[in-house]
């Protein structure tokens, strides 16, 4: 039974060492393909003692002079009180893929390069960089000095060292050539194992969620790299630039002739039916008034826009009818029916045939 439960005892350990373990991007435990379990298990196997610190007070508690402090995951640390107590440790830091607000508080000497590159050879006389030959960083951001300080670049400024107060600061533009899924391409490994094995005590802070309490104070703008904000601003200027010159431009009216030619009598047909339709009989009448005083006018031999006794008395004295009738007709009230209607459109139509046989 004895031998019995050490077998069992020894086959969950082995179960457990060898079990999956998922985490995060530079999760120091986390055996997924953006984890650091590969790297930090080579560093501990090659005698470095890696801390791993979940919080800034966990940092702060473990740091000493002799000792590197790792910084990753910069995303997460959006507050300044944060960064300021970071910034304070009596350590060398590496800053791994700084965000602009991180790299502002803990490396304020480096400044944002112009371009990014994906590696390659480090053309510089950093020993780490140098025993370690063409690495593949998978898209880097690029920095160069902000000061008089002097600084070491290499990989085309991808990564930057230079000394402050005492301490070595070192900055490195992407933190892929560090995960599980990359150490092994070209010289990944021997880089990231130069740079954090460098003292015998490292202190691994990667935070995986946010920390603090003045999330307020994070922008968006720290999200997102220096480089793809030209870019969006780039773009604005494409869509002002192309609004101004495919805007409409206002000017003089232009005649332009119809495309097709509609007959008088489709038109009048499509103005009668909307008069119908809105029941606007007040409308159709006075149409149909002011249409036939354009046309009998001129027969009549008097001026356009006379007054109605003038152009009754001479309708009157033409055909021979009643002046009430006439006035009536050509100057009353609205129908107030559409058979009313009907009979005004009859009576127009008459008087006006009475004047032209007269």
């Amino acid at each position: 039974m004895v031998t019995l439960a050490a077998v069992i005892a020894l086959a969950a350990l082995g179960v457990y060492l060898t079990a999956p373990r998922p985490g995060g991007r530079m999760d120091p435990g986390a055996t997924s393909p953006e984890g650091a379990h590969a790297l930090v298990a080579l560093l501990r196997d090659r005698g470095v003692d890696v801390i791993v610190a979940d919080s800034v007070a966990d940092a702060e508690r473990t740091t000493k002079a002799e000792t590197l402090l790792v910084v990753s995951q910069t995303y997460y640390l959006t507050d300044d009180d944060l960064l300021r107590r970071l910034a304070e440790l009596p350590s060398d830091r590496l800053l791994v893929e700084p965000t602009p607000r991180t790299r502002a508080a803990l490396a304020p000497d480096i400044r944002i390069g112009s371009g990014s590159t994906l590696g390659g050879q480090p053309d510089c006389d950093l020993r780490e960089a140098d025993r370690a030959g063409t690495v593949q960083f998978g898209g880097a951001d690029t920095y160069e000095s902000a000061t008089d300080l002097p600084v070491t670049r290499c990989y085309d400024g991808a990564l930057v060292r230079y000394r402050d107060r005492g301490h070595t600061v070192t900055v490195v533009g992407s933190a892929d050539f560090m995960t599980n899924a990359t150490l092994l391409r070209e010289g990944n490994a021997a880089l990231a194992m130069n740079l954090v094995g460098a003292l015998p005590r490292v202190v691994w802070y990667a935070p995986q969620s946010m920390e603090g309490g003045s999330d307020a104070a994070a922008s968006i703008f720290d999200l997102i790299p220096n480089n793809v904000t030209w870019i969006v601003w780039q773009l604005w200027l494409v869509v002002a630039l192309v609004a101004l010159w495919k805007g409409r431009r206002v000017g003089p009216l232009v005649a332009e002739e119809l495309p097709v030619v509609v007959r008088a009598s489709e038109t009048v047909e499509g103005r009668g039916r909307l008069y119908r339709s809105m029941r606007a009989r007040d409308r159709a009448a006075s149409a149909l008034r002011t249409a036939t005083l354009q046309r009998l006018e001129p027969r009549l031999g008097i001026g356009v826009g006379a007054q109605p006794p003038a152009v009754v008395s001479a309708i009157a004295g033409r055909v021979g009818a009643s002046p009430e009738l006439l006035g009536h007709t050509l100057f009353g009230p609205p129908p107030p029916t559409d058979t009313d209607l009907l009979h005004l459109a009859h009576a127009l139509d008459n008087i006006e045939r009475q004047v032209a046989h007269s």
